[in-house]
């Protein structure tokens, strides 16, 4: 199978949507006001000017500062220098503005804490479901370096779904993320599930980094073998040309086959495009994932 690398060009089912309209205008002066941060506009989402047209965002706690730097991400890394306890209401009070019937909320990796800023997830998790009790609550949550207390801090909080990446194959794991291990991120799914078995988990895989189609596959079947319940696929496109070459692009019919397998194998929803990223259609996740857990 021949590779592309970025000094090519896009193929053409790699096409990004721009609609600016005024519900895109007023999710972004909306989060500048409130100084909250969305993953949308820190990762360079693809779908930012579809999912801020349809008034969807994802929220992007503990600050806009990583402690990690992994080599797909465009998130800035380096060493934060504070926490916002009142960041939780003021997401909730964003959400409420929104009347969002599904809340995403992820975070940069602040390794800096004890907690990993668990706590601020399961207050923003509270915060959301005081005011807006009909809205679903999804987590996108770092490994909290296989801290158990931390982890048990969020399902505590019981969110609607338990979102972890495991972003890569595990043979190009070390390589691609910044210190996160494989195994690390099974056994955060897998125990996830042990302190609270009805709450569907989820992960997510970038394709186009070096994996092989069977390693592809086997990652399923890891996801599998911890029950996590949904999965996300889609095409990494380089953020800059400091960060990981593309070294593959698929086409939308090897999404199409992908998504097949997955359901095939029990998870319980699959969304498998080339511009799909972690979040992209969750609301529509939710129902799907409770019908068939």
């Amino acid at each position: 199978m021949s590779r592309t690398t970025t000094k090519q060009a896009k193929p053409d089912w790699i096409k990004i949507k721009l609609t600016t309209g005024d519900n895109y205008q007023e999710i972004k002066s909306m989060m500048r006001s409130k100084t909250l941060h969305t993953v949308c506009e820190e990762a360079r989402c693809p779908n930012i000017y579809e999912c801020w047209a349809n008034r969807t965002a994802t929220f992007m706690i503990l600050g806009d500062i990583c402690t990690r730097a992994c080599r797909f991400c465009a998130v800035n890394t380096g060493m934060p220098t504070e926490l916002d306890l009142d960041e939780p209401e003021r997401v909730a009070e964003a959400a409420e503005s929104m009347n969002l019937q599904h809340c995403v909320i992820t975070s940069v990796a602040r390794d800096d804490l004890k907690d990993g800023g668990a706590s601020i997830f399961a207050a923003s998790i509270h915060a959301v479901r005081k005011r807006l009790p009909l809205c679903s609550v999804e987590v996108l949550i770092p490994d909290f370096l296989g801290n158990p207390d931390a982890l048990k801090i969020v399902m505590d909080a019981k969110p609607d779904i338990l979102n972890h990446n495991i972003e890569t194959v595990e043979r190009l794991s070390d390589r691609v993320r910044a210190k996160a291990k494989y195994s690390r991120s099974m056994e955060l799914l897998q125990n996830a599930k042990v302190l609270q078995p009805t709450i569907p988990t989820k992960s997510s895989i970038m394709l186009g980094v070096g994996e092989e189609w069977d390693e592809i596959l086997q990652s399923m079947d890891d996801l599998r073998a911890v029950d996590c319940n949904i999965l996300t696929l889609g095409q990494y496109l380089q953020p800059s040309p400091k960060h990981l070459d593309v070294e593959k692009y698929y086409p939308p019919a090897d999404f199409a086959i992908l998504k097949e397998e997955g359901l095939k194998r029990g998870f319980s929803h699959v969304e498998s495009a080339p511009l799909v990223r972690s979040s992209y259609n969750a609301h529509a996740q939710v129902k799907s994932a409770a019908e068939r857990i």
